[in-house]
């Protein structure tokens, strides 16, 4: 059985979204076009890395091309996106690996997202091989979802992800670590329940 890859090129819709409420929420990248959507669950922690390295990513192409490339300093109003993910929401995959690359020649964002595998390895080295020849594997590799981006587009994607990611649990002022609705236990105030 060949690899199942579920392409976007372009996408008519690229976003970052949750499901859930605020400290139960589920992360999901959703890509649409026409009728197709294609929905993979990822981690807060890979929403927000995603973004910054898209952004680091477009900065660059824009320093490096002195400014000629087709890629906004900031996110166009037009393809600004507040929209809330297609429903029903149905994971195809959850992401273990992401990749990003900016192709040149067409002046597009690649973004890559793999699902999640284990891998079994006697070592460290053997692990880091058997994953290299799981990500080149272009017939037998896990599903993977690759999305082609207009400069406009990474720059909406990048800004709404942050939103996104920032939009949960406000942080506790004294240790930065969430809060929830009903307090939580501090570690810098010597365990007693703070208020929210």
């Amino acid at each position: 059985m060949s690899r199942q890859v579920f392409l976007y090129d372009p996408p008519d819709r690229f976003v970052a979204g949750t499901v859930g409420l605020p400290g139960r929420r589920t992360f999901f990248l959703q890509a649409i076009a026409g009728t197709r959507v294609t929905s993979v669950a990822l981690e807060k922690t890979q929403v927000a890395a995603l973004a910054e390295r898209m952004d680091e990513l477009l900065d660059e192409v824009v320093r490096r091309s002195g400014g000629n490339a087709a890629v906004p300093a900031v996110t166009p109003s037009e393809v600004t996106d507040t929209e809330p993910l297609e429903t029903p929401v149905e994971e195809e995959f959850r992401v273990g690996t992401m990749a990003l690359a900016w192709d040149g020649d067409e002046e597009r964002m690649i973004v890559e997202a793999q699902a999640l595998v284990e891998l079994d390895a006697e070592s460290e080295e053997d692990l880091a091989e058997a994953e290299e020849r799981l990500l080149q594997d272009e017939e037998n590799g896990p599903p993977m979802l690759r999305v082609r981006l207009t400069g406009a587009q990474a720059r909406a994607f990048a800004k709404r992800a942050l939103e996104v990611v920032n939009a949960g649990r406000p942080p506790c002022p004294l240790c930065s670590l969430p809060l929830d609705p009903e307090g939580h236990v501090c570690p810098r105030q010597n365990g007693y329940r703070r208020g929210a």
